[in-house]
């Protein structure tokens, strides 16, 4: 009669593979990410103008304002949310409706959105974003550009459940 033998790569082994799968032998699920919600920037809601039209592109464009939406928690990409942007730009300065226009989130949460050249305001280049659809909670960023002869943006956005 054979019998089992107990050494170091047998122990190792199966004290290994209890610890990832546990006592029951079943894989334990995934962990979410835990991904915390984006906060409101200071600033970020100035010259904010409700409503917001979706537009293919705010005036002639030139610069291109990027980014994600998430959800809190488990970090899932989420398609079809609204993002308003709006910016000190070539074209006009960031209180002027027509510097204004939002656009829609793509199936894997990605936005982009073509817009004039964004100039210094206040010796600042920067943006603004707003996520305000009502299904999570609404959230300005006012992301500041490193330099203002940059030609792109990106803001990343987490949303909390409403």
């Amino acid at each position: 009669m054979n019998s089992f033998k107990t050494n170091r790569r047998t122990f190792l082994t199966s004290t290994g593979v209890m610890a990832v799968t546990g006592l029951s032998g079943i894989a334990l699920p995934a962990i979410a990410d835990n991904l915390k919600p984006t906060k409101s920037m200071r600033g970020g809601s100035n010259n904010y103008l409700p409503d917001a039209p979706i537009v293919d592109r705010i005036g002639g464009g030139g610069f291109l304002m990027t980014g994600t939406v998430r959800r809190a928690g488990d970090g899932v990409p989420l398609a079809g949310q609204r993002i308003q942007i709006w910016a000190h730009t070539t074209e006009g300065h960031e209180r002027d409706p027509h510097s204004h226009g939002a656009t829609l989130t793509d199936e894997n949460g990605e936005f982009q959105l073509e817009m004039p050249q964004i100039v210094p305001a206040f010796g600042q280049a920067h943006g603004h974003l707003a996520y305000d659809s009502g299904d999570f909670k609404t959230v300005f960023l006012r992301p500041v550009m490193a330099s203002a002869k940059d030609t792109t943006l990106a803001a990343h956005f987490v949303l909390q459940p409403a």
